[in-house]
């Protein structure tokens, strides 16, 4: 059973798709005008590793996981102003860098990841919809969520009127009947990007691109919604309250679901904010993707997570024992072949457990690695537990490839003198090409195969 802590209920509920064999999850993506921070990560590998559970649990063709992709928004728009260049060469730019960046960090593309530009006339049919029925206006080339016709707006984020007002940093503006009123359409100016529209030629809000979207791959209810926690108010609120109005009442979620932020210090990792570690930048300084992502997994995905050295020296160096214990066995076998261990899924299971998930995870592969010694070949008991370091995204390469990475002629050179030194029985050289290669970080392993080396 999956268990998810729901932001509406406030509380943990099983997950009771409506469909097992079509199950449908929605996740707030990138606006792709500059690089992800690990920040952004977080909640990329989080729902990532929700996906495989979920697939592990119902099966590998049974989710439907969509996540967007906002390539028309004023921020674009003023990228693209500023190196004097068309918005879609600035959105195709930093989405490649997106799925690089998150592909590194063993992130699978989703199943849909519908760009807002391309969804427009769907957008429009919602807003249409919403002025029909009541719940929007049309205001001097606007076009405005009524706040007031949705009694039950709020209901998500649980905010009186006037922390939302402040939550929502909204816009003072004459035309709007109630300052809460937030824009689904807004006029663009000549030479800005735009499409016509019953309101003039003008550009989507934000909130109503994942509303549409929703409704156009997903359906009007779909199992689970997730984002970032600084998503809950105002954009999962105004998305809910589209939805709920548009569809007749019907709730836009049946699970809610948020991960905490990653933060520098006292603050919240942020552009606006300037104190951001671009994932470009982490794995420029030699981390590894798998370091990266075992850093942001090693928190619970609700809570805070302080982003340090200390963290990734520490990711980094559990990832080293993981490794080194897979060097006992021969790797010539089937990964599909072998389940992963029900106690990592179990603990996966109880609201995305990460942190209890790798604890067992690491007492497993310890297990195994001092009961077998070295050089066995994968029984059941050792391939589930590699089967389930894999399906959190972690034990992907060989051993060799993650110490050694694509090798280094000077070093392998070094290790052939001291064999040869060895071997005529010089130990003084051999010793002296041990030490010097330590004093440089790299440690020798001798084993009944030869001698292997790692980075320290």
């Amino acid at each position: 059973m999956i268990r998810l802590y729901d932001t509406m209920a406030r509380r943990k509920l099983p997950l009771e798709p409506a469909d097992p064999k079509r199950i449908t999850m929605y996740v707030c993506g990138p606006t792709v005008y500059g690089r992800a921070h690990i920040g952004n990560a977080r909640p990329a590998v989080v729902f990532d590793t929700l996906a495989r559970l979920i697939r592990h649990q119902y099966g590998q063709d049974s989710l439907n996981y969509a996540r967007n992709v906002t390539d028309v928004d004023d921020k674009i728009i003023a990228a693209a102003t500023a190196e004097g260049l068309e918005p879609s060469v600035i959105t195709e730019r930093y989405e490649r860098h997106y799925l690089d960046d998150m592909g590194a960090l063993g992130v699978a593309p989703p199943t849909i990841a519908p760009h807002a530009t391309q969804e427009i006339a769907p957008m429009v049919a919602m807003i249409g919809e919403l002025v029909g029925k009541g719940h929007a206006y049309a205001a001097k080339g606007h076009v405005l969520f009524s706040v007031a016709s949705d009694p039950d707006y709020g209901s998500l984020s649980r905010r009186d009127r006037e922390a939302m007002l402040a939550g929502a940093r909204v816009e003072v503006a004459p035309y709007k009947r109630d300052a809460a009123d937030f824009v689904l359409w807004k006029p663009s100016a000549d030479g800005v990007i735009g499409w016509n529209s019953p309101w003039g030629r003008g550009r989507p809000g934000w909130h109503i691109e994942c509303s549409a979207m929703i409704r156009a791959h997903l359906g009007e209810t779909i199992d689970i919604h997730g984002g970032g926690q600084d998503l809950i108010f105002p954009h999962h609120e105004n998305e809910l309250a589209q939805s709920r109005c548009a569809h007749g009442g019907k709730p836009l979620a049946r699970h809610w679901v948020h991960n905490g932020f990653v933060d520098m210090g006292d603050e919240k990792m942020s552009k606006s904010l300037g104190n951001v570690v671009s994932v470009e930048d982490l794995l420029g300084q030699g981390h590894k993707g798998e370091t990266l992502r075992l850093a942001l997994l090693s928190a619970h995905y609700r809570s805070p997570l302080p982003w340090t050295n200390t963290l990734m020296d520490q990711s980094k160096a559990r990832l080293d024992r993981w490794y080194r214990g897979l060097r006992r066995f021969v790797l010539d076998y089937d990964p599909s072949e072998f389940a992963p261990h029900d106690d990592v899924m179990e603990a996966l299971g109880d609201d995305l457990n990460t942190p209890a998930a790798v604890a067992v995870l690491g007492d497993g592969l310890k297990a195994i690695s001092v009961e077998y010694g070295s050089y066995f070949s994968i029984d059941g008991q050792t391939g589930r537990w590699i089967a389930a370091a894999q399906a959190l995204g972690f034990l992907l390469d060989q051993p060799d490839q993650w110490f050694r990475g694509d090798g280094d002629p000077l070093i392998d050179a070094r290790i052939k003198a001291r064999s040869a030194a060895k071997g005529a029985r010089d130990f003084a050289t051999a010793d002296r090409i041990r030490d010097q290669l330590a004093a440089e970080g790299i440690l020798l392993e001798d084993g009944p195969t030869g001698t292997t080396w790692r980075r320290a």
